[in-house]
């Protein structure tokens, strides 16, 4: 089966939304979780284990995602986006569960008060503080999404996450988007050529040019 990040998720009653990332075991290189996006952004994403998902009819994903569960049950699974405000050089909270998967940080900006309309002269804002948020994911796990970069050995950008071809719930190969605005084609490669995953970010034992040298497809989207 065929997983692109985007896809629909469907419940067994109703839409629940969209696949926003996938939570992956980096050794044994297995789907763990899905991140799933609802629809209307109401409670944030949630963890669904990968044993929710039907397997689809003849290998094909055909444009959705359906899970074994309703939409109220797949509400009730776990959060993933947490949020913390920080001193800057300061570090998440461990937990013994969880690991710190994607995070994005927003380092808050200096103001002089002589600059900025309607605060004193003088007064400064958010200097040596961070909001930060990020999700959790199960403990020994990373998060890869559809913007994580892929890259060779040597630390050559190639492109992007695309997608996945699971079978069950174990990877063979992962989809590559990489090329212009005009000019994006996608690559599929064996899971084999993996090296290393980590959080939003795939390392490949190939080099550039056996990567071009690959079949690929033009994405029409």
């Amino acid at each position: 089966m065929r997983l692109e990040l985007g896809t629909e998720v469907r419940c067994s009653d109703d839409v629940f939304g969209k696949l926003a990332d996938v939570v992956i075991d980096p050794i044994e290189k297995r789907l763990t979780h899905l991140v799933a996006e609802p629809k209307d952004g109401d409670g944030g994403a949630r963890l669904v284990p990968i044993e929710l998902v039907t397997p689809a009819v003849d290998g094909e994903s055909q444009g959705e995602i359906t899970l074994a569960c309703t939409v109220e049950e797949a509400r009730a699974l776990d959060p993933v986006h947490e949020f913390a405000y920080l001193r800057l050089g300061e570090a998440l909270t461990t937990d013994p569960n969880w690991d710190v998967g994607i995070q994005d940080v927003l380092v808050q900006p200096y103001y002089e008060g002589s600059e900025i309309s309607g605060f004193p002269t003088g007064y400064v804002g958010g200097t040596g503080t961070a909001s930060v948020t990020y999700d959790r994911v199960p403990k020994g796990e990373v998060e890869i999404r559809r913007s994580s970069a892929v890259a060779t050995a040597d630390n050559h950008f190639l492109g992007k996450v695309d997608g996945f071809v699971v079978d069950e719930d174990h990877i063979t190969h992962f989809v590559l988007e990489h090329g212009h605005l005009w000019g994006k084609r996608e690559v599929t490669i064996p899971i084999g050529a993996v090296v290393r995953v980590e959080n939003d970010e795939i390392t490949l034992a190939l080099t550039k040019a056996e990567v071009k040298a690959l079949p690929s497809m033009r994405v029409h989207r």
